[in-house]
């Protein structure tokens, strides 16, 4: 094509000592292709042997599509603004109705009153997402296992990798994973920091996925010792981890107020990073603005909060002064599990958020020189 260099020359007329680019370079953060823990993978199928699910691949697809489409509940706040426009609308056909040469028989003021409201709600619900919660009781809980544990390990496994890449010297000994479901939190962050891991508290409300995840830890004694499966927050202020995290949990909560106080909870129990993952798509990235806003603009007054990825600033996310606005997203390849339907290598789109607690200025006593000086440069450049 003309205009094109070919790769070898465009790198030999690189100025003396600048470097070529390469792989390898301390920006990247994507892993090479994951595969889920043997130990983890054989538990898996294990578990759906003995809880076998007819029509597996199909329901699979279905709650994976569900999942994956599903959109923040509308807000009672928003629905009246929305039922007000439908209604206007709506008005002013009839009123266009009334006043044409074929308006036909006239209907008293109740009976015309009734038609509008029919005709409104009918509208309003062709127009307006309807949230229903999913109950995870064992059969959806076993086919959510089915679905989501090997996505949904290869995108956490990636967002903690980036921690321990750019704070090596961080050794968290405490994590609370808010809706939990299978665990994967607990795999991921186990096979990243090891024996400094000594306490997990996993909240989530199904009994179903309490039992899933019990049974994916196996019967190793020494883990389940350091495990604790509960069903609501920890309440006492006193109780902080070094780790807190959402994976795929904040959409699953019903309103804009229940999604915040569970935001504010966990800031409140973190020590040190909050992470909070969701789909990449518009939704998955608008819930992670409202967790960002309310992290940095309502609850650090102190000034003990700065976002740690993917954001290299604290400033607004540009992605919302777009024309069409666009998810903050990434990727992860992984190997799914050995399903006869499984292609060979599947691909996780997730957005994510984390945000770290400390004094900003001067650093902190578990902040490495190398994170230092780049939350220097990044303040400079913003």
């Amino acid at each position: 094509m003309p205009g094109l260099r070919p790769l070898s020359r465009t790198l030999s007329s690189l100025p003396s000592g600048v470097k070529p680019p390469h792989r390898k370079h301390a920006g990247i953060s994507r892993l090479p292709t994951l595969r889920l823990p043997p130990a983890l993978s054989q538990a898996v199928q294990l578990y759906l042997a003995k809880h076998p699910i007819p029509r597996l691949r199909e329901s699979c697809r279905e709650l994976g599509n569900y999942l994956w489409s599903r959109k923040r509940p509308v807000e009672d706040r928003e629905l009246r603004v929305r039922a007000a426009e439908v209604e206007t609308r709506v008005r002013e056909r009839v009123s266009e109705r009334e006043r044409g040469p074929a308006s036909g028989k006239r209907f008293d003021e109740e009976t015309q009153e009734s038609a509008i409201k029919r005709e409104v709600l009918k509208e309003l619900r062709r127009c307006t997402y309807r949230w229903i919660p999913i109950s995870y009781e064992p059969q959806i809980s076993s086919i959510y296992l089915a679905t989501r544990v090997d996505g949904g390990y290869a995108a956490i496994t990636r967002v903690l990798h980036e921690i321990k890449k750019r704070v090596p010297e961080f050794q968290p000994r405490t994590l609370l994973d808010f809706g939990s479901g299978t665990g994967t939190v607990t795999w991921a962050s186990r096979l990243l920091w090891g024996d400094s891991l000594s306490e997990f508290v996993c909240v989530d409300s199904s009994p179903s996925m309490h039992k899933v995840a019990e049974f994916l830890q196996g019967e190793d004694q020494e883990i389940l010792r350091r495990i604790y499966f509960r069903h609501f927050l920890p309440v006492s202020p006193k109780v902080q981890f070094d780790v807190t995290v959402s994976a795929y949990s904040l959409s699953e909560l019903p309103s804009l107020a229940d999604r915040l106080r569970v935001v504010q909870t966990l800031w409140r129990k973190t020590q040190q990073f909050m992470v909070l993952v969701e789909n990449g798509t518009r939704e998955g990235h608008k819930i992670l603005l409202e967790a960002r806003n309310t992290v940095l603009n309502e609850l650090s007054e102190d000034k003990t909060a700065y976002i740690f990825a993917p954001c290299p600033h604290d400033l607004t996310c540009p992605k919302t002064a777009e024309k069409i606005p666009s998810p903050c997203n990434f990727q992860q390849s992984y190997h799914p599990l050995p399903f006869s339907w499984n292609r060979d290598v599947h691909t996780e789109c997730f957005s994510y958020l984390v945000i770290r607690r400390f004094p900003r200025e001067g650093g902190s006593e578990g902040e490495g020189e190398g994170e230092r000086g780049q939350r220097r440069r990044n303040r400079s450049e913003v």
